[in-house]
């Protein structure tokens, strides 16, 4: 009976001790679970990598050193080198035909417009008759003064009379000199009857019209000078002391037509309300643009304009590895272990395909060459080899901003 008894007594203890071993041989496997999935997300622990799935196949570069020109960005007006005013030198004489229209290409000498002439011309024979007739009164009175001389002293004549006789000579001399004069004034008003080109050059402006009586000094035409053109850039009074007499300077017109020039003057004043100073630029080769020959650049037009002011040395890396994000510049540098990290970078100079890194980067630093803009901080990436290598930036090309140091 005993025995009975303590059989089913030890029962339950027997049944809780086997409970409590499951439960204990569950939790361990439950922590050596978490174990291994802590395991496979620390990258420090051995396996690590195998587990995480790399975020991006990238290629690496490197910054690169080189040589950048230094240029300075201006913003101006094309203008004429010279503008000359044509105008007529008769008065009250009615246009009878104009020779040359807004456009056309003159040489000097070359008759523009022609005045109708027929009351000069009746003034110009008015003159000649002034002449024959004076030069006729001087042969006369030539003729009486050797006369008057021949019998000087004897007492034919007295020396009153030969007096007034000789002052006659010289009194129709001298008439003769007025009305021939008088012809040249009115053959002079017959020449300008024809207004005539100063030089040669491209007409930019007419006022006069067929048929219109103008007076003496009243424009008729404006003619740009040889049709030479230049460029007035405007710059800071700080940036005005970079630039000297003889500066080439590339200008861009809005067609994107580019033509080399040189600094030919400085203004002497800085303008009060702007601050800004006037560069003027000789444009080699621009020509203003007429009927036969239309240019790419025209008086009055707005073009950019870049000085070149040297050249120093920078760091560059494509501009395809600068990632701008809230209006910052980032690199991304792949680590040792494939992992991002994010640099901020300050951006100046770009050259063709390749961007100066004025900060931020080292030139030993692995750079993520695309793709940047889909990486964070942190990110594990695939590393492959490049198909070809980054070429050195070795052309000159526009700037973003012109560093502070040059060197001629």
């Amino acid at each position: 009976m005993n025995r009975l008894f303590n059989r089913f007594s030890f029962q339950p203890l027997t049944l809780g001790l086997v409970a409590a071993g499951l439960l204990t041989l569950g939790g361990l496997g439950l922590l050596a679970t978490r174990s291994q999935a802590a395991d496979a997300a620390d990258p420090a622990k051995p396996g690590a990598a195998t587990a995480a799935k790399p975020s991006l196949t990238v290629t690496t570069i490197q910054a690169q050193s080189g040589v950048l020109p230094i240029k300075l960005a201006a913003n101006g007006s094309v203008a004429a080198w010279q503008e000359a005013s044509v105008g007529t030198e008769v008065n009250g004489l009615r246009v009878q035909e104009l020779h040359a229209a807004v456009g056309d290409s003159v040489r000097k000498g070359q008759v523009l417009a022609t005045f109708a002439a027929e009351s000069v011309q009746a003034d110009v024979a008015l003159a000649r008759a002034a002449v024959s007739e004076a030069q006729a009164n001087a042969a006369e009175a030539l003729a009486n003064a050797d006369r008057a001389r021949a019998v000087q002293g004897t007492g034919a004549l007295s020396a009153q009379q030969v007096n007034q006789y000789l002052t006659a000579e010289l009194t129709a001399k001298a008439r003769v000199e007025s009305a021939k004069a008088q012809l040249d004034a009115q053959l002079l008003r017959l020449k300008h009857t024809q207004l005539l080109a100063p030089d040669n050059g491209i007409i930019s402006s007419r006022t006069a019209s067929v048929g219109s009586v103008v007076g003496a000094g009243t424009e008729m035409f404006k003619l740009i000078r040889q049709g030479r053109l230049e460029w007035r850039g405007e710059v800071t009074s700080a940036e005005l002391g970079r630039i000297t007499v003889g500066t080439h300077v590339v200008v861009t017109s809005p067609t994107g037509a580019q033509v080399k020039g040189r600094v030919r003057m400085l203004a002497p004043t800085v303008d009060a309300a702007t601050r800004n100073g006037l560069v003027y630029v000789d444009l080699a080769g621009a020509v203003a643009g007429g009927k036969t020959a239309p240019g790419a650049f025209k008086p009055g037009m707005y073009a950019r304009g870049e000085f070149e002011l040297g050249s120093s040395g920078a760091l560059t890396v494509p501009q395809t590895a600068v990632v701008v994000r809230d209006g910052f510049s980032y690199v991304y540098r792949v680590g040792a272990d494939n992992r991002i990290a994010q640099l901020k970078v300050q951006t100046g100079r770009v050259v063709g395909d390749q961007i100066e890194v004025q900060s931020g980067v080292k030139p030993e630093d692995k750079l993520v060459a695309t793709g940047g803009s889909f990486l964070s901080e942190g990110d594990l990436v695939k590393v492959v080899e490049a198909p070809k290598a980054v070429s050195k930036p070795n052309m000159p090309a526009a700037p973003v901003n012109a560093a502070p140091a040059a060197s001629k």
